[in-house]
C-alpha cells in the first residue's frame, strides 16, 4: 500500500481553487498551466523527434555517398532502403506522438504505468543535471487513464516539487490502483550531498499552483498537496471511440 494517509491531510499548504471561480476563469488557468508545462518539456520533446530524424538523415547521406562512389550492389541497396523505410516510419510515428502533446489524439488513453513512465523518461536527464534523481515504484495491474491528464499532471507534480526544492534530492513516484482510480504519489526527499541548481531559468516563474489545480479540475483529477508530496487520483478512462472497448 502507498503511504498516502500522511500525505492526504487537511493541513495541505495550498488551498483548493475558489468555489466561486467562473468556468471561463478556470479554463484560462488550465490553459496557462498546460502551456507552461509544454514550455518546460520542449527540450526533451524536441530531442525525441530530432534523434530519429538525425538517424534517418545520417543513413541517407551515407547511402548517397556510397552510391556516388559506385560501391553499392543490389543486395546492399535493398537492405539500406529497407532500413531507411524502417527509420522513416519510426521518425513519423515519434513526430506524431509528440504532436499529441499539443492536441490529444482520437484515442487519448494509456495505462497508468505508461503515463508515469513516459513523463519520467522525458524529465530524468534534465532533472539529473539539476541535482534531482527520479525513481519509480510502480504497482501491479493495468489501469487505463486519460493520457493527457497523466502526462500534464504527473509532469506538473514533478516540476512543482523540484521548483520548490532548496537542495538536491530524490523524487519518487509510486502508483496504486483502486476500482475507480489510479493513484500517483509524488514525493521529494532532500539529500545532503550533490550539486544543485534551480530548475527554472532566472527570470522565469515556477509553475503556478492555482493553474495546476485548475488543470486537474478540467481533467476530473483529485489533486492533493502537503509539504513535500503531491497525490493525484486519476479516474478510469472511458473510451468513446471504436478503437477500444471500455475496460471493466
Amino acid at each position: 500500500m502507498l503511504a498516502i494517509d500522511p500525505i492526504i491531510s487537511t493541513s495541505a499548504g495550498a488551498p483548493p481553487p475558489a468555489p466561486d471561480a467562473s468556468p471561463q476563469r478556470m479554463r484560462s488557468l488550465a490553459r496557462a498551466a498546460q502551456q507552461d508545462i509544454l514550455r518546460r518539456l520542449t527540450p526533451p520533446l524536441r530531442h525525441d523527434m530530432v534523434v530519429h530524424l538525425q538517424s534517418l538523415g545520417m543513413m541517407a547521406e551515407a547511402l548517397g555517398a556510397r552510391m556516388e562512389r559506385g560501391s553499392v550492389d543490389n543486395d546492399d541497396l535493398q537492405g539500406s532502403v529497407s532500413k531507411l523505410n524502417r527509420l522513416s516510419r519510426q521518425a513519423v510515428a515519434r513526430c506524431l506522438e509528440v504532436c499529441t502533446w499539443m492536441e490529444a489524439g482520437e484515442d487519448d488513453t494509456a495505462t497508468l504505468r505508461e503515463g508515469v513512465s513516459e513523463v519520467v523518461r522525458l524529465l530524468s536527464t534534465g532533472l539529473n543535471f539539476r541535482g534531482f534523481e527520479l525513481r519509480m515504484e510502480l504497482g501491479e495491474g493495468e489501469f487505463e487513464v486519460s493520457r493527457s491528464a497523466a502526462r500534464f499532471l504527473v509532469a506538473a507534480a514533478i516540476l512543482t516539487l523540484a521548483d520548490s526544492a532548496a537542495a538536491p534530492g530524490e523524487i519518487t513516484l509510486r502508483t496504486e490502483l483502486s476500482s475507480s482510480h489510479g493513484v500517483v504519489a509524488v514525493e521529494y526527499q532532500a539529500q545532503s550531498d550533490g550539486t544543485f541548481t534551480q530548475l527554472h531559468e532566472p527570470g522565469e516563474a515556477p509553475l503556478a499552483w492555482a493553474e495546476v489545480q485548475a488543470l486537474a479540475q478540467q481533467h476530473d483529477v483529485e489533486l492533493i498537496r502537503n509539504r513535500q508530496a503531491i497525490v493525484l487520483r486519476l479516474p478510469r478512462a472511458v473510451v468513446t471511440t471504436p478503437l477500444k472497448m471500455v475496460p471493466v
